[in-house]
């Protein structure tokens, strides 16, 4: 018995100094815990590997992300129901401010007049070929090509962007490979890393000097010098 219990001692010390708690010891013996403090007293308390600090701090966090997830969902989900059907009216104005945001705009260095939409985001593309249906643009007029860094799945951007817009790879222009920087740290990587899809639409120098038009008349009818108010945010 004396001979046991010797050996546990020895093996709750071994234990200690291996970075184990109290807890972790007393399941691994079956043993009091009193008997391990006892035993394991005099030595330092163990400082916790990176992994248990890891662990650590997502148990005390788990709590509070699963809380913001769940908030993030609702309001996701509610801001969602608030906007309903679009009218033509609402796409049209969406449209000309969502190309005045991300287009390409004549400037006076470069007066050449193209309507090019460039976008990562395959909603922003959803929308944006919506609003051209909307103003009635030829699809044939309408063409596309990825741009992406040379180290990504290009085959499968392109594929991904041809199946999004309804076309055939082989519909689509030559793909612009970005160069890849050894010495950058790229953070958009991954298999939801896609590129970019341009949008190119031919024939548009009509639709470039609307673009501007809608634009100017947006900037001009909007509302001047409005009072902050600080109500619940919603429109």
């Amino acid at each position: 018995m004396v001979q046991a219990k010797t050996e546990l001692k020895a093996r709750a010390r071994e234990l200690r100094r291996a970075g184990k708690t109290y807890d972790e010891i007393v399941q691994e013996l079956g043993v009091a815990k009193s008997s391990v403090s006892l035993w394991v007293r005099d030595l330092p308390k163990p400082r916790p590997s990176p992994e248990r600090m890891h662990a650590m701090r997502e148990a005390r966090w788990a709590p509070y992300r699963a809380f913001r997830d769940r908030a993030r969902r609702e309001t996701h989900e509610a801001a969602k129901q608030e906007i309903g059907a679009l009218t033509d009216r609402e796409l049209f104005l969406i449209g000309v401010g969502l190309y005045w945001a991300e287009g390409t705009k004549r400037k006076a260095h470069q007066p050449r007049e193209k309507v090019t939409f460039v976008n990562s985001d395959p909603g922003m593309i959803t929308v944006y070929l919506a609003w051209l249906a909307l103003l009635e643009v030829p699809p044939g007029d309408v063409r596309f090509s990825v741009m992406i860094h040379e180290s990504a799945d290009v085959a499968g951007a392109e594929r991904y962007w041809a199946e999004l817009v309804g076309r055939d790879t082989a519909d689509f222009g030559k793909t612009t490979l970005k160069k890849h920087n050894p010495k950058t740290v790229r953070k958009n990587v991954g298999a939801d890393y896609r590129g970019c899809l341009v949008v190119r639409v031919l024939q548009c120098a009509d639709l470039c000097r609307r673009i501007e038009g809608w634009w100017s008349g947006i900037t001009t009818a909007a509302p001047r010098n409005l009072p902050v108010t600080h109500g619940s945010g919603k429109v």
